[in-house]
C-alpha cells in the first residue's frame, strides 16, 4: 500500500505534518479529515529512501546508529507492555524525529500489512539495518521471544556506540593538535618565509647552511604548492583503489596488526567486537554456523575474517571453535582458553561476553595512554619545527651583526 507524506492543520489550528498510508491520495485525505488532520499538502513517497544529491542534506537525512538504538529500544518497551507490533510502529513513526528513518518505519508498517514478517520486511533496507540486526529479528520471532531480543540489539548497539565515542573523544586532541601544526607550518612556508628571503637576498652573503634548507623548502613550496597537493591526492586514490581490492585489502589488515602500538590496540578492538556480537546473536537464539557467518563482517579485517569462516567450515564439520581460532594464530590465547572453557561448560554466551567486556575495557585504557603520549610528541615536534624555523632566520641576523662589530 503506498505511503504518504503529509502537512496540515490540526482542529486547535496547529500545524502538524506526519505520514500516512492509504490506497490513493483522495483516501489518504478522507483519512487524515477522520482524524480531524485537514491536509494543506500530500505527496507520495518512494518505495525507497530518496538519494538526494545535496551532501549537505545527505548529512542532515542520514539515519545513525544513535537513532536505530533508540528506536530499537521504544520498540521493546512497547512489545513487552503487550503492545501488537503494527500499534507499535505506529507510535513508533508519530515520534521519530529522524525524517529518513521515519520513511523507513513507515514501510517496513506497510510490508509486514501485506504479510511479510518484521525480519523480512527490516531485510529490504540493508543499507540501515545490518545483518546482524535482521537475522537476531529472525530468531526472536521464530523463537517468540522477539521483545527480548530487542533489548539484547539496543544494549549491543549502545555499548558500540559508547566505546566508539570514548576512542573517538580521546583523539580529537591530538588530531586538532596536528591540523593547527600543520597549518601554521603552511603559512609560515608561504608568507613569512618569503618576506624574510628577500632582507637576505639584499645581504649578498653566503647564508648557513639551515638558512638555505629553509629557504629552499619554502621555494618548492610556494613554487610547487599545487604539484604537491595534486600528487598527494593522487597517491591517496591510488592507495585507496588498491585497499579496496582483495588482496590489497588483505595485505593491508595484516599490516594493520603489525603496527608498533596500533596493532595490539586494532587487535584487541577487533577481538572485542567478534566477542560482543557473538555473544549477542548467540544469546538471541542464532545458530552457531549463522552466527559466524555474521560475525566475519563486523570484525574489519580481512585476516581475521579468513580465521573467523575457516573455523565455521570446522564447526560444521564438528569442530571446536576454540582449537580453530587457536590454529589461526591470530586470536590472543587468553580468548581461546576462555572460549574452550565456554564450550566446555555449555556457558559460550556468557564467556564471550566476558572477554568482550574486558577487550573493551582494555582498548578504552590503551587509547587513553596512547593520546597521553601523542600530545606530548606533537607538541614536541611541532617544537623542533618552530625551532629550526627560528634558528634559520636568526643564525644570518647574528652573522651580520657581528660583522657590524
Amino acid at each position: 500500500m503506498p505511503v504518504y507524506e503529509y502537512r496540515g492543520l490540526s482542529a486547535e489550528g496547529k500545524k502538524v505534518r506526519g505520514i500516512i498510508d492509504a490506497p490513493t491520495p483522495r483516501i489518504a485525505r478522507t483519512k487524515l479529515r477522520s482524524m480531524q488532520i485537514f491536509p494543506v499538502d500530500i505527496r507520495e513517497e518512494v518505495s525507497r529512501p530518496q538519494v538526494t544529491a545535496d551532501p549537505l542534506a545527505k548529512l542532515f537525512q542520514r539515519v545513525r546508529p544513535q537513532d536505530i538504538s533508540i528506536v530499537t529500544r521504544q520498540l521493546a518497551t512497547l512489545l513487552e507492555a503487550g503492545t501488537p507490533l503494527v500499534s507499535a510502529l505506529d507510535a513508533i513513526i508519530e515520534q521519530t524525529e529522524n525524517h529518513a528513518l521515519k520513511k523507513v518505519m513507515a514501510q517496513v508498517r506497510e510490508e509486514i500489512k501485506e504479510g511479510q514478517s518484521f525480519a523480512d520486511a527490516l531485510e529490504q533496507h540493508r543499507k540501515i539495518f545490518s545483518d546482524l540486526y535482521v537475522n537476531m529479528i529472525r530468531a526472536g520471532e521464530e523463537s517468540g521471544a522477539l521483545e527480548g531480543v530487542l533489548l539484547r540489539l539496543a544494549d549491543f548497539t549502545e555499548n558500540q556506540i559508547l566505546l566508539r565515542n570514548r576512542i573517538r573523544a580521546a583523539l580529537t586532541y591530538p588530531i586538532f593538535m596536528a591540523i593547527i601544526g600543520a597549518g601554521v607550518l603552511a603559512f609560515m612556508l608561504t608568507f613569512v618565509i618569503p618576506m624574510v628571503s628577500q632582507v637576505f637576498a639584499e645581504m649578498g652573503r653566503t647564508l648557513p647552511l639551515p638558512t638555505r634548507i629553509l629557504l629552499g623548502v619554502s621555494a618548492v613550496f610556494r613554487g610547487f604548492w599545487w604539484g604537491i597537493i595534486g600528487a598527494l591526492i593522487l597517491a591517496a586514490l591510488g592507495i585507496r583503489k588498491y585497499l579496496q581490492t582483495p588482496k590489497g585489502a588483505l595485505r593491508w589488515d595484516r599490516v594493520k596488526l603489525r603496527l608498533p602500538l596500533f596493532g595490539g590496540i586494532i587487535l584487541r578492538g577487533s577481538v572485542a567486537r567478534f566477542a560482543r556480537t557473538l555473544a549477542t546473536l548467540l544469546q538471541g537464539g542464532l545458530p552457531i554456523l549463522n552466527s559466524l557467518e555474521i560475525v566475519k563482517t563486523v570484525v574489519n579485517n580481512q585476516l581475521l575474517a579468513q580465521a573467523i569462516e575457516e573455523t565455521r567450515l570446522e564447526v560444521r564439520e564438528g569442530g571446536s571453535i576454540a582449537s580453530s581460532l587457536k590454529r589461526s594464530g591470530h586470536f590472543p590465547a587468553i580468548v581461546t582458553h576462555m572460549i574452550a572453557t565456554g564450550e566446555a561448560s555449555g556457558n559460550l554466551e556468557n564467556m564471550l561476553a566476558k572477554v568482550a567486556d574486558a577487550y573493551e575495557a582494555e582498548v578504552e585504557t590503551k587509547v587513553t595512554a596512547l593520546t597521553s603520549i601523542l600530545e606530548p610528541v606533537i607538541i614536541l615536534i611541532m617544537g623542533l619545527v618552530v625551532g629550526f624555523i627560528v634558528i634559520s632566520i636568526l643564525l644570518p641576523i647574528f652573522e651580520m651583526n657581528q660583522l657590524v662589530r
